[in-house]
């Protein structure tokens, strides 16, 4: 495991499986009863504590296994996080749809209204990883951290401005209020921003990855340049129409009511 291709796989690897374990997680609760997204939230609160236990413990030497621990232990912490925002926990004050009609800086309040408490979060995470990291040799999860935190906001705020392509499938129960906020169009000044930016992150890791001295800093080089490029790539799914959605959807449990239950209800 101490090779780059190695470590890009892993970061591919943890990408999908993270977003699909978290969307299994949210499918399931959708289907259960009314306080099972709390429930799960507060049962994966132990692998928000170990992600910052585990980052605190291999930011102190850069090593190749200290590299995969940070990496993965950043996943964790970002990962509860979005289980948490995913599941209606920890979103914000406003669950009402977007009034129809809304513009310019009305509109942008209230949907700053309504996941206000999950950027805060976000953001109180960030100032927590750079306390934990900073100044260690190890920084890693710092930079993978920043990747995930920057490639969010540009993500969200390329949903508010207009983008060609937004999927909807996954939008879980709790949030359907959200999808008033998304707007279908042309592109917008903030894709080729995020865009941009986060293909020079890609190409700077990469830079570093090719004049790599050590196994370590390969390995940590590698997953930081995989997780760039991954984050680059999911902005072009908005506007490419490619079927990512399959990526998940297989193993996601279906809770459409069939056709006898319709039937029943009616």
């Amino acid at each position: 495991m101490t090779s780059a291709w190695s470590a890009a796989v892993l970061a591919l690897f943890a990408w999908w499986f993270f977003t699909g374990a978290i969307l299994l997680i949210v499918r399931r609760a959708d289907a259960g009863d009314k306080v099972a997204h709390g429930r799960n939230v507060f049962l994966t609160v132990p692998f928000f504590a170990l992600g910052f236990a585990g980052l605190w413990i291999s930011a102190q030497e850069l090593t190749v296994a200290n590299a995969y621990v940070s990496f993965v232990s950043v996943l964790l912490i970002w990962g509860w996080i979005e289980l948490a925002f995913l599941s209606g926990i920890i979103t914000g004050p406003e669950l009402r749809p977007c009034p129809a009609g809304l513009t310019g800086y009305a509109r942008f309040a209230r949907a700053w209204d309504t996941m206000s408490r999950h950027e805060l979060l976000l953001a109180a995470a960030l100032l927590a990883v750079v306390m934990l990291t900073s100044h260690a040799e190890n920084t890693v999860g710092l930079w993978a951290y920043v990747i995930l935190f920057t490639a969010r906001i540009s993500a969200k705020l390329n949903l508010f401005f207009g983008v060609p392509r937004i999927n909807t499938e996954f939008v879980p129960v709790p949030l359907q209020h959200l999808k008033s906020y998304f707007r279908q169009g042309s592109i917008t000044f903030a894709f080729p921003i995020g865009v941009t930016f986060l293909s020079v992150t890609a190409a700077c890791f990469a830079e570093r990855l090719i004049s790599a001295q050590t196994p370590a800093n390969t390995v940590g080089f590698a997953l930081l340049t995989a997780l760039a490029a991954l984050a680059a790539i999911e902005h072009w799914f908005m506007v490419i129409p490619l079927p990512d959605a399959k990526l998940w959807r297989w193993m996601l449990p279906d809770t459409t009511p069939s056709r006898q239950d319709q039937t029943h209800e009616l």
